[in-house]
């Protein structure tokens, strides 16, 4: 009998075009938008996984952005600004990090402390102790499945690099499109 060699993944790709989720945008940049599509998927499945380390660490009622600003505010162990956080998370609707911040604080996370006219978050030692929690999980569930995969650090940061980079061209993009 006749057997056909196995065709790889690549070439089946190759036949049926890119996988995009919007392909009357793929005219020509096909590559652009099979990368948004990347970028769309892993947001989600990086929100998802966000939230459900979260409430893995005792936590159900944090969304992905109060993960993000709980994160934030613990990041070195230095008090921050709002705005000052909206600007690392790259957030431009304030209003919803003022939602997370008064709902971490709540749930007393994180605390507020005027000085002047602004206000500087501090995570709490409970918020710090959360903050643990979720690198123990982290590091159990992801990081330990990230090496098996073989990329290597030097891929991770040249990848975080391009991530950043391409952020940027959207940010320009965003801000050419808001003066047509």
């Amino acid at each position: 009998m006749n057997q056909q060699p196995e065709k790889s993944p690549r070439r089946l790709n190759s036949k049926r075009g890119p996988i995009v989720s919007s392909e009357h945008l793929s005219h020509s940049a096909q590559e652009l938008s099979e990368f948004e599509y990347g970028l769309i998927v892993a947001g989600h499945a990086f929100n998802r996984w966000m939230v459900r380390c979260m409430t893995a660490s005792g936590l159900a009622e944090l969304g992905a952005l109060d993960v993000l600003v709980l994160h934030s505010v613990n990041h070195r162990e230095r008090a921050k600004r709002q705005a000052d956080i909206c600007l690392v998370l790259n957030v431009e609707d304030t209003h919803t990090v003022t939602y997370a911040l008064k709902k971490l604080a709540k749930l007393a996370l994180v605390s507020g402390e005027k000085h002047g006219k602004e206000t500087f978050f501090r995570a709490t030692d409970e918020g710090r102790s959360t903050c643990t929690r979720y690198a123990e999980i982290r590091e159990a569930c992801l990081v330990e499945s990230l090496e098996s995969m073989g990329l290597d650090r030097d891929d991770m940061h040249q990848v975080a690099g391009m991530l950043r980079a391409m952020s940027g061209l959207y940010d320009q993009a965003a801000r050419s499109a808001a003066s047509l």
